[in-house]
């Protein structure tokens, strides 16, 4: 029996894995698969128990970008609703995200890595913003994140030439994150994503916010938020278990639980 689940998803101590499952179109993102995937970023949104996410591609490929192959017949504008609810629903997640690129990540598909808080590539890796070579305006985000990762110059020669870069290149320009060989790299993500999800998720899920509306905003904007967010952190179990386990000399076992201070008895306000 062929497995027809375009998009399957495993837990595994608070890491969830989300992989794009099209093989057969190098995991090109059609009508049911978009909306699937906006679906369970939606519903990751909502489950406090997972506390970091890797997205990724199966057969050897990540995403391919949108598969425009389908012929289907309703306005344009409907589609491309279906790209900013994925868009959205990844960059506002509170958790941590890596996005596993082995084989090819291409126009919609490389934006969705890079909408990801990390990547990872495999040496085999290769990118490109392919919208211009299909007569198309570049989407899913990337007008918004290459200029901020790359520089506006680096974005412009990236997207208006639409060429083929490595992964060796691709980090160099920030693009991807670390470079594993592909015998190494499911390891190294799984590592990568135990460390995440036994930080302390409160904490980094506001630095998260902070980063990303920090580009945004003026030093002053970013102080106010800042001095805004960290006595939420002190608001936790995370900050007090922090300091003991620092005393202690061991690691700390992080879990968000919120400090519940007990209202205090008519006695003891006498």
């Amino acid at each position: 029996m062929v497995d027809d689940q375009v998009l399957l998803s495993t837990d595994r101590d608070g890491v969830r894995t989300l992989t794009l499952n099209r093989p057969e179109r190098r995991n090109a993102l059609d009508a049911r698969l978009w909306v699937e995937l906006a679906d369970a970023l939606r519903d990751l949104k909502r489950d406090h128990d997972v506390r970091a996410l890797v997205l990724t591609g199966a057969g050897g490929a990540f995403c391919s970008g949108a598969d425009i192959g389908t012929g289907e017949q309703i306005h344009p504008r409907y589609k491309l609703d279906r790209l900013t609810d994925v868009a959205l629903a990844l960059h506002e997640l509170a958790v941590p995200t890596i996005a596993k690129v082995t084989g090819i990540a291409v126009g919609a598909g490389w934006n969705l890595a890079l909408g990801c808080d990390l990547v990872v590539a495999t040496p085999e890796s290769r990118f490109c913003q392919i919208f211009s070579k299909r007569g198309l305006s570049v989407d899913l985000g990337g007008s918004w994140l290459l200029p901020r990762i790359v520089g506006l110059q680096q974005a412009k020669r990236l997207v208006l030439l639409a060429e083929m870069i490595g992964a060796d290149e691709a980090r160099d320009l920030g693009l991807v994150t670390w470079v594993k060989p592909s015998g190494e790299i499911d390891a190294f993500v799984d590592d990568l994503a135990d460390r995440l999800a036994g930080g302390p998720p409160f904490a980094l899920a506001q630095s998260k916010a902070l980063l990303n509306d920090g580009a945004n905003a003026t030093l002053r904007e970013a102080l106010a938020n800042e001095a805004r967010a960290q006595p939420g952190n002190f608001a936790t179990a995370d900050s007090v278990e922090a300091y003991a386990a620092f005393a202690a000399k061991r690691e700390p076992e992080f879990t968000g639980a919120w400090v519940q201070y007990e209202k205090p008895t008519q006695k003891d306000e006498e």
